[in-house]
């Protein structure tokens, strides 16, 4: 049962969806379903939009908080357990993540809304990768991708779960992790310059390139 005024309008706005429709349910409706007035419903929601996602700005502050104990050499933990403060987040929210997934696949302005959202945990997450890869070879696209992949593992696993309650989520959630955090432990690509100096015919130019790549570590 819920608990707190928050709560109650959360629980009412997700019955009224399902019972009526999102469209055709109104602030007004989900305030009074809820027992209080469409001015308690302010105090709590910018928009109807905001009751479907009341939690996303406390979980991106749990991640922020844990990406910022990490160092370069401990980044890979923090990532892997940033992504799943998130996972863990919807996986408690249990039916009601899976009611919000079906109206973001009907309704236009919850899933712009889901999208703004992903949106803002892809920031993040460059964000410190950014600082943890400035001063390394093409640090900020490194940052970009391996911010990008990690919310695409994450949302291709969650998916999975919200479609069917898979046994195996979290062996996939870390397997699909690793595979998105190969691109922050990619080293670049060796480079190797050979300087040919005086003469010679293009065989004797060849056998030096090869003796030269040779020797190369």
């Amino acid at each position: 049962m819920p608990t707190t005024t928050r709560e109650r309008l959360i629980v009412a706005a997700f019955d009224l969806f399902a019972s009526q429709g999102y469209d055709a349910t109104t602030v007004d409706q989900i305030a009074a379903h809820a027992g209080v007035g469409r001015t308690t419903f302010f105090r709590n929601f910018a928009s109807k939009e905001d009751v479907l996602f009341p939690h996303h700005d406390d979980v991106l502050r749990e991640v922020d908080a844990r990406l910022a104990t990490a160092t370069p050499t401990t980044r890979s933990s923090a990532l892997r357990e940033g992504a799943r403060i998130v996972l863990d987040h919807y996986l408690d929210e249990g039916d009601a993540a899976r009611r919000r997934y079906r109206l973001t696949s009907t309704v236009p302005a919850v899933r712009e809304r889901e999208m703004a959202a992903v949106h803002r945990y892809q920031r993040l997450f460059a964000r410190h990768l950014a600082g943890w890869l400035a001063e390394e070879e093409d640090g900020p696209l490194r940052a970009e991708l391996t911010a990008a992949a990690i919310i695409t593992a994450h949302n291709h696993v969650l998916r999975n779960w919200l479609r069917d309650d898979r046994a195996d989520l979290i062996e996939e959630f870390e397997h699909a992790i690793g595979i998105a955090l190969e691109m922050l432990g990619a080293s670049p690509p060796t480079r190797t310059t050979v300087v040919v100096t005086g003469g010679g015919d293009v065989e004797t130019i060849l056998r030096d390139v090869r003796e030269a790549l040779t020797r190369a570590p």
